[in-house]
């Protein structure tokens, strides 16, 4: 991991899913911010303390669409580029195939933390990270 620690954002409005991959990622090295609405998300990306590097994006969120924020985010000259991977359980074709159009990664629930983080270190051009070892507990 570079001296640099990564800032991610996580959109999801299941609290599990926060709670199992914010302590995971940050073993890891990386900062995690967590969103559980558009209206959360699009605040921490308009602006924070430090600024996002990625995010981890569901399709399905209380007051709206993911899909809907991805398409501002490609609207928009600034974050055109920026870095997503799509967390879904969603199956239907037209859905994962827009998100792909619009540059997302795709990852489909339930997927194992150490494929997360792959992608995620792919997606940033990172060295992969090490290998976290479990708690024995």
């Amino acid at each position: 991991m570079s001296p640099v620690r990564r800032h991610l954002l996580v959109v999801d409005d299941e609290p599990h899913i926060g709670l199992l991959l914010r302590p995971h990622l940050e073993r890891l090295g990386y900062v995690v911010s967590l969103a559980r609405t558009l209206g959360e998300a699009r605040r921490a990306l308009a602006g924070g303390v430090q600024p996002l590097d990625a995010m981890l994006l569901d399709l399905h969120l209380p007051d709206g669409s993911g899909l809907d924020l991805l398409r501002e985010l490609r609207a928009a000259t600034a974050t055109r580029a920026f870095p997503v991977i799509v967390l879904t359980a969603e199956g239907e074709e037209r859905v994962l195939s827009e998100a792909e159009s619009l540059g997302a990664g795709l990852l489909t629930k339930p997927f194992s933390p150490s494929k997360l983080t792959a992608r995620i270190a792919a997606l940033l051009g990172d060295a992969p990270p090490p290998s976290v070892p479990q708690d024995p507990r």
